[in-house]
């Protein structure tokens, strides 16, 4: 049987919930009845197997006794992600934990966005590691793989949305996120952890933004900082 698994409580009920990909069949070491229950209303199937085999599956993971074989994650085309009123778009350059990668699509779906773009090369994808680290929100995101960047958010700006990179401080032109109108459509670039956003990369940018930082610390884990921006953006429209 073609596909992956996925493991824990809430992600395998999310992803009964998303409909997004096919559930083939519901994996229970411990009766765990809320997966029981999402999975009768849609039928599909439960089987009821020894907790070391889902061990074997998910080595090492926090499986909660569950897991389920699943169709391969179901990438979107960045027009769907940008054919909504007003998108607010995160783009990932170059993020490679599946964790972070994870805690930012559970902030994309918290904050309402319509989408997450991250690049084919050099980076996660949505593995099983990123659905568990995202409590299931992977199954609610749309996440769009572009071969190049730099022309995704040249097509980002056609569709008229302004296009902003994070920078782990205060440099330059660069503006606090707070002073920015952010209430139309905007995306957000941010990059890995140990080299930022790529120079070509920022240079496609309309701007850049920063969070200032009071302490001794320079900059916010990028999942930390996904938050930020992107819940400023969803306060300011109200």
């Amino acid at each position: 049987m073609k596909g992956e698994v996925v493991y824990g409580v809430r992600p395998v009920i999310e992803a009964l919930r998303g409909g997004r990909r096919r559930v083939h069949e519901v994996l229970d070491a411990v009766g765990e009845g809320g997966v029981a229950s999402e999975a009768a209303a849609r039928r599909v199937p439960v089987k009821r197997i020894p907790k070391g085999r889902i061990e074997e599956l998910a080595p090492g993971a926090a499986h909660q006794g569950v897991a389920a074989r699943v169709e391969p994650y179901p990438y979107s085309g960045l027009d769907e992600i940008l054919n909504v009123p007003e998108p607010l778009v995160l783009v990932l350059d170059g993020v490679t934990d599946p964790r972070n990668l994870g805690a930012i699509l559970r902030v994309a779906d918290g904050a309402g966005a319509s989408g997450v773009v991250i690049p084919k090369d050099r980076a996660v994808g949505v593995t099983p590691v990123a659905v568990k680290a995202s409590a299931g929100a992977s199954e609610h995101v749309r996440v769009a793989r572009e071969t190049n960047l730099r022309r995704a958010l040249e097509k980002m700006k056609e569709a008229g949305v302004w296009t902003y990179a994070a920078e782990g401080g205060e440099k330059g032109r660069s503006s606090a996120y707070t002073e920015l109108d952010l209430s139309g459509p905007v995306a957000f670039v941010l990059g890995s952890e140990g080299r930022g956003v790529r120079r070509l990369v920022r240079e496609g940018c309309d701007g850049t933004v920063y969070v200032p930082m009071l302490g001794a610390v320079s900059s916010l884990n990028v999942s930390v900082a996904a938050a930020v921006l992107a819940f400023e953006a969803r306060r300011q429209r109200g």
